[in-house]
């Protein structure tokens, strides 16, 4: 009896939670994202996992400046696809303002599903051809999502009148993104092979330096010293660098290993650690995407990031997600060309950097590739 009882419950239970599933689209969630909180949702998707990016694309969304849900595995998930470097602001222990409580339904995922395996692996798959391809991965994934919505009415980080932030955005890299699905399950799983060619014409001569067993940050200084005193783009480096302080400092900025790829609750509140303005900047650096020098180009990436929501430049004050990101690459290219790097390639096959332009095309080549990536790729708009 106690069996019969247990099975009709269960059935009962998944026929509720097959009722409760809605199906709609990541522009439908992107146009109206507080009336999906909270819903688990059935979604045909792209799925990318870029350089600090790991989301499913919806290309067209309207005026939305963000194009993408942020995608999370549930916590405690043990899988390789994320984001090859990610910035996430949270209040200190000490923060000053109110921060409330955060109540999340649980999601459950099945890790051994061999639907869910193949998606992880081919979101993991690095592309490996022509010098350096900052977190550039050899496929995107359309697939079959179920998962449950977590959205914020207004993913921008607020400062006061005196520049000091408020609050902390939505989720993903730097909070960026109004919405994000939390996987529960996956199907439909298909690749198609990201198109480098038109970047490799350019770049299969060279090969990526570095081993990996440096000291990035040491590195990073290093570059950024190398430049002549007062030179602007010296102290853009050095202003990048600077933002994780000085070695044993605790300036709030927390740097840990891993893909990123967990909704993890203890990012939801404040944090366990003071910091002397109340912010806490966790970077987490996936170093199975960032081989030999990459790790240092990502430093410099979550560095700028850093600066620039912290201490904002005058002309920078208010900066949307386009602009952050924009100024971040133009302090990777800068990085590069201290380094006396050959090539540098976006994801998407983007040549940001070649060290045989004319000294008169670089600026207009660095400037077109980048805002071609981040409006075709990233899909961010200003």
């Amino acid at each position: 009896m106690k069996r019969f009882v247990t099975l009709v419950i269960a059935i009962g239970f998944s026929c509720c939670l097959c009722a409760q599933t809605v199906d709609t689209t990541v522009c439908n969630i992107l146009d109206n994202p507080q009336s999906f909180n909270g819903k688990i949702v059935r979604i045909k998707g792209t799925v990318y996992a870029g350089f600090d990016q790991f989301v499913v694309k919806g290309a067209d969304c309207g005026i939305n400046v963000n194009k993408n849900i942020w995608l999370s595995y549930p916590e405690g998930t043990k899988a390789k696809a994320g984001p090859a470097v990610m910035v996430h602001l949270q209040p200190a222990r000490n923060f000053a303002g109110d921060v409330p409580a955060v109540q999340r339904t649980a999601v459950e995922l099945d890790k051994n599903n061999k639907d869910f395996k193949q998606f992880d692996s081919l979101l993991a798959t690095p592309y490996k051809k022509g010098g350096m391809c900052l977190g550039c991965n050899r496929y995107e994934v359309t697939a079959t999502l179920v998962g449950r919505v977590d959205t914020v009415a207004n993913a921008a980080i607020p400062y006061d009148k005196s520049g000091k932030i408020i609050g902390f955005g939505g989720f993903g890299h730097m909070n960026a993104y109004s919405a994000r699905l939390v996987l529960q399950s996956v199907s439909d799983v298909a690749s198609t092979e990201v198109d480098y060619s038109k970047a490799l014409a350019d770049t299969k001569a060279d090969v990526a330096t570095g081993t990996g067993d440096t000291d990035s940050m040491a590195t990073s200084r290093k570059l950024a010293a190398a430049y002549a005193a007062g030179n602007p783009q010296g102290e853009q480096l050095k202003r990048a660098v600077g933002a994780f302080g000085k070695e044993n400092e605790k300036n709030g900025v927390v740097v840990g290993f891993g893909p990123a790829n967990v909704a993890a609750a203890k990012d939801e509140g404040k944090g366990a650690v003071d910091s002397p303005d109340g912010l806490l900047f966790t970077v987490t650096f996936n170093k199975s995407r960032l081989e030999g020098d990459a790790e240092t180009r990502a430093l410099v990436f979550a560095g700028e990031n850093i600066a620039n929501l912290r201490n904002p430049l005058p002309q920078g004050a208010g900066a949307g997600i386009f602009d952050l990101e924009n100024r971040a690459w133009v302090t990777v290219v800068l990085d590069s060309f201290a380094s006396k790097q050959k090539t540098l390639t976006l994801p998407g096959g983007y040549l940001a950097m070649n060290a045989v332009w004319p000294p008169a095309d670089i600026n207009q080549k660095v400037e077109d590739a980048i805002e071609s990536f981040l409006s075709n790729e990233e899909l961010l708009h200003q």
